[in-house]
């Protein structure tokens, strides 16, 4: 939920049912609007025998409706079709429905066909399809599982863009306090020099003042040119103190920022403990043969998100049967020392792993290329 919008989730589980739904309705028409027209078309047949009297009207409608429908691929795929051919007069001509032999063994007359064929039609024709898209089948689970894809499609899409965003104000946050410590130095550096500014006014101060009492005894006419110059410099020496009190608000002002961000840094600390405490727990309960170190629990939550699934199949493989993982070399294999095996995974990971005394697995440490000097450090502190 922090990289996703709650719309946006409510509207990804309610898009395949919807979409679904409108799908399979807009099927259904569509299909018997087709299917009635071609039904039309083709259930007579050529009606020259027909009025010869070589085959009665049932039975050439039920002959090209059955094999009609016998070509229609769709219908194993969960279409049902109910079709319904009948006259104007109530006469049910398909489906064939059973009807009671006359006992004859003669042939029937082609007159007598032909002219039942030809009352028949010209009662008038009647031609009814009903069509039904069945749920549960294949058909519908195709069309119902593609919306479910469309759907988690859309869901990564938009959980990628949160994760690239946070990662940029994450690098904005660190780049702004990264300012404001250079800066919070610079003021520093400045009152240090205002106060050896003060210092040297003082100074001078003091030694102004012992001159002017010198010059007080010397002679009595310099007095207000004296006067005057005193006034000047402590009009200078109120400017200083005014300039201190204002860079010393500054430097507060940083000081308070500083301490923000620095809570903000704790709290993402906190969170992540958190997280390594969560995924260890999960470690713990998932593959009961190994046992993960806590380093090697911190590495892991630093991986990418396509390392950490790479990552997490050779933790599986170690727990299943270690004999199937692939290992690049031995590390401090030496006599008086447990040997740590190293495997390599997607290109830069690097995996480092050992057998206890009761021969389990213990995983040391997770990382990657970048981080392999300090693993291997770690490992020679083992």
């Amino acid at each position: 939920m922090k990289f996703i919008s709650f719309k946006i989730l409510i509207s990804c589980i309610l898009l395949p049912p919807v979409l679904y739904i409108f799908s399979i309705q807009s099927i259904e028409s569509n299909l018997k609007k087709r299917y009635a027209n071609e039904i039309e078309d083709i259930y007579t047949g050529d009606t020259r025998p027909l009025f010869e009297g070589n085959v009665g009207l049932k039975d050439a409608i039920n002959k090209n409706i059955d094999l009609y429908l016998q070509n229609k691929s769709l219908i194993s795929w969960g279409v049902q079709v109910n079709v319904t051919v009948t006259t104007k007069q109530g006469t049910i001509l398909y489906p064939a429905v059973f009807e009671e032999e006359d006992g004859s063994f003669q042939p029937p007359d082609p007159m007598q066909v032909a002219t039942d064929n030809y009352n028949l039609m010209n009662e008038g024709l009647m031609v009814n399809v009903d069509l039904i898209l069945k749920h549960n089948k294949m058909l519908s689970n195709a069309i119902l599982a593609f919306y479910i894809c469309f759907s988690v499609l859309i869901l990564y899409f938009y959980y990628r863009t949160g994760i690239n965003k946070a990662g940029r104000e994450e690098k904005i946050k660190d780049n702004e306090i990264s300012r404001l410590l250079e800066l919070e130095k610079n003021y520093a550096d400045n009152l240090e020099a205002l106060v050896l500014d003060r210092q040297n006014v003082t100074s001078e101060i003091f030694k102004l003042k012992k001159k002017l009492e010198n010059e007080k005894i010397k002679a009595t006419r310099n007095e207000e040119e004296m006067i005057n110059e005193i006034v000047e410099l402590e009009e200078k020496i109120n400017k200083n103190i005014t300039l201190q009190e204002e860079k010393q608000d500054e430097i507060d002002v940083l000081k308070e920022k500083a301490k923000y961000l620095e809570k903000g840094r704790l709290k993402e600390s906190k969170q992540k403990a958190k997280s390594i405490d969560s995924v260890s727990k999960r470690f713990k309960t998932l593959y009961k043969n190994i046992s993960v170190n806590e380093r090697a629990i911190g590495g892991f939550m630093d991986l990418s998100h396509d390392m950490k699934v790479k990552g997490e199949e050779i933790i599986h493989k170690l727990n299943e049967d270690p004999k199937f993982v692939p290992i690049k070399r031995k590390v401090f294999g030496k006599k008086s020392r447990t040997t740590v095996q190293e495997v390599i995974f997607a290109y830069k990971g690097r995996l480092y792993f050992r057998k206890t005394k009761d021969y389990k697995i213990e995983v040391l440490a997770i990382g990657t290329k970048n981080t392999q000097a300090k693993d291997l450090e770690f490992l020679n502190k083992i």
